[in-house]
């Protein structure tokens, strides 16, 4: 019998793809939705694994929720990937960010210390715990400096997860991972927008794409070879926390070139910035230093940003009608 797994927030983007890289390696695949019989599933469905994950009904909020789905699943590994995804959406949400982020965590890694047994736990952290860096590459090792609500409750979950391993010895790790996408990112995401505008621009759909501020910078990889990194986290002999990151920083505005150059437009004729999208607080740059994982797990990102960008046109070029 090869290993169960357990992830919450399946239907995400991550869920999804871990999901199928899971499945490749013999992993029975159980799936944790707040409401599991009513839930859509699109993105398994998408990536034709749907009939080979079993689901269950669990909300991160509730302790006694957790405890069940544990219980009833008996995992092997854990993986924590649910809770609020959206940066912008948790300037209007913050209690709700830190309600399924940061309280969500603390649920989970209470009920594995309350169960015991050899259960290994893999928590989703995110680049956006350092806060601007005044353009330093950010490892393990940088303080954290979060600018959201959704950042802020990430960085208390990473901390519950490093007490939980220093205090109660739990195989618990966090991953903070920089921006990655795919075509399975919702339409808010700035990333599948830009692709989607593309495309739709292409085809005399639609005239002009607005956005906020195109001059910040990030590090943007290929979200499906991400959660290989996830994985490998929970191989190891020892738990620890690692950054995941191409190593490679761009503008947004090179991030749109890439996009219109792919189906052979000039963006400048069709992008427009308004400042009224632009966030509270935001980070300008977002430099990352993934040597770590690359020297412990073997890990390094293959595809960088205009390999990303290309392919998320790619995808939307073949699924928009």
């Amino acid at each position: 019998m090869g290993k169960t797994a357990l992830i919450f927030g399946i239907s995400g983007q991550d869920g999804a793809y871990l999901a199928r890289w899971l499945l490749n390696r013999g992993y029975w695949v159980v799936g944790a939705s707040r409401d599991a019989q009513m839930s859509a599933f699109t993105n398994l469905i998408k990536l034709g694994i749907r009939d080979q994950v079993e689901v269950e009904s669990a909300s991160l909020k509730e302790f006694r929720s957790v405890l069940q789905v544990l219980k009833k699943v008996q995992p092997h590994e854990v993986f924590n990937l649910a809770g609020q995804s959206s940066v912008a959406l948790s300037f209007d949400q913050p209690v709700e960010a830190f309600d399924s982020i940061s309280i969500g965590t603390l649920n989970l890694l209470e009920a594995i210390r309350f169960l015991g047994g050899p259960i290994r736990l893999y928590n989703a952290a995110s680049s956006e715990c350092f806060g601007n860096t005044d353009g330093e590459a950010a490892d393990e090792t940088t303080p954290f400096h979060p600018r959201s609500p959704y950042a802020v409750a990430k960085s208390a979950a990473f901390w519950h997860v490093a007490n939980y391993r220093e205090a109660y010895g739990l195989f618990a790790c966090s991953g903070i991972l920089f921006n990655h996408e795919s075509p399975l990112r919702p339409k808010r995401f700035v990333t599948r927008k830009i692709a989607d505008a593309a495309c739709r621009i292409a085809r005399k759909k639609q005239e002009k794409l607005t956005l906020g501020n195109i001059s910040v910078q990030r590090d943007w990889g290929w979200a499906p070879e991400y959660v290989e990194a996830m994985w490998l986290m929970l191989q190891q002999k020892e738990p620890d926390d690692y950054v995941i990151a191409t190593g490679e920083t761009n503008r947004l505005a090179d991030f749109v070139q890439e996009a219109f150059a792919a189906v052979g437009l000039d963006w400048e004729a069709h992008v427009e910035s308004n400042d009224t999208l632009y966030r509270p607080t935001d980070i300008l740059t977002a430099r990352a230093n993934p040597g770590k994982a690359a020297r412990r797990l073997g890990w390094h990102a293959r595809y960088k940003m205009r390999d990303v960008a290309r392919m998320m046109v790619e995808a939307e070029m073949q699924n928009q009608p």
